[in-house]
């Protein structure tokens, strides 16, 4: 049985709240883990939740504080997320950066000392359908090596970009600058995967494909070699060094650490008004004409469309909300490692 996205949201919601998590935090929350298993990237969805219930439980993470504004101008601000759950200090954050955007253009805000953000494109879309280009990026701790290491030198960063579509679904590209996010490594050999050589990088400074090694004794390889590379060096100056968050092996591991530890994750959000900037109609029709040229364009075998970021997500969004979302088993797995802190079993989930 597939939950619906209310179903699965309201679980999510009541989990949270069992921990001390306050009704609107809670929410928050939910709707970004729920709503990024509807567009089918489970690595990011409601799987992690019981990761955020036993930092919850031991106090790295908190349920008693919400993100403050440390310092800010007309188009820029760095908020204090006080070890709250990331969900809640990135919409904190997005949300502020509209709203700054909105009077005069541009703007920049950063979240330094925040828990595990997840998905970074949850906010691009986010802002973008409300008429904002966006770009989100987070930092990690090390876990990626760099062209020519032998172990990590950065993390598996994020960079995300959303751009309006007036009536339509925003272009939105949401990537880790390694070749492959952690949770798709640990993914695939929790399936009993073998795993592309191109993923990983060994001790030695080689590829593998054997995923019991990470992150022990083997590092994601970069996306893109030194492409990829010089982009997580970009999320970690946006996300820690302006703001002036924890970098690099100062940051902590939400999976691995002690639960009583905070994990000090950072993220910068960059939005553009397009209605502050763009005459309206204008955007609208060279958005229009770009997305038409690009499906118009000739495909090779078995391909019918060339598509833009962002439209697989949204046709699996929308065939979650038909039929529900159907869950892998090992985000069902997780999920039922949260069910002593809910009264009620929810059908979909007994085994």
């Amino acid at each position: 049985m597939n939950p619906t996205f209310e179903e699965l949201k309201l679980y999510t919601e009541s989990v949270l709240t069992a921990v001390g998590v306050g009704a609107e935090a809670a929410a928050e929350t939910a709707d970004v883990l729920v709503t990024t298993d509807a567009m089918g990237v489970f690595t990011h969805g409601t799987k992690l939740l019981s990761g955020y219930v036993r930092k919850l439980q031991g106090g790295g993470y908190r349920s008693d504080v919400s993100p403050l504004i440390e310092r800010q101008g007309p188009g820029w601000a760095v908020v204090d997320g006080q070890s709250a759950l990331g969900q809640v200090g990135s919409q904190f954050c997005i949300d502020l950066a509209m709203e700054k955007a909105a009077d005069v253009g541009v703007a920049y805000v950063g979240l330094r000392n925040t828990g595990h953000i997840g998905a970074a494109g949850y906010y691009t879309q986010k802002a973008a359908r409300q008429g904002f280009i966006t770009m989100v990026t987070g930092n990690d701790m090390p876990s990626v090596a760099a062209p020519g290491s032998k172990g990590p030198v950065l993390g598996s960063n994020p960079i995300a970009y959303g751009a309006p579509v007036p009536g339509q679904n925003p272009i939105n590209l949401d990537i880790a600058t390694a070749a492959v996010a952690g949770g798709k490594v640990y993914a695939a050999h929790q399936r009993g995967e073998q795993i592309p050589d191109s993923w990983l990088i060994d001790r030695d400074g080689k590829p593998t494909s054997d995923g019991s090694l990470y992150p022990a004794n083997a590092s994601l390889a970069p996306m893109a070699g030194h492409k990829g590379y010089g982009f997580g060096l970009w999320c970690e100056i946006l996300s820690g060094a302006l703001p002036g968050g924890h970098m690099t092996w100062d940051i902590g591991s939400w999976m691995f650490d002690p639960t009583d530890q905070p994990s000090y994750h950072n993220a910068g959000f960059m939005v553009i008004d397009t209605k502050v900037i763009a005459d309206a109609d204008g955007y609208a029709t060279r958005m229009h004409k770009l997305i038409e040229e690009i499906h118009a364009v000739e495909t090779a075998e078995g391909v019918e469309q060339v598509i833009l970021p962002g439209e697989r997500e949204w046709a699996s969004v929308a065939q979650s909300l038909k039929t529900g979302i159907d869950l892998p088993a090992d985000v069902r797995a997780k999920l039922a490692e949260t069910l002593e802190l809910v009264e009620n079993q929810p059908a979909w989930l007994q085994q």
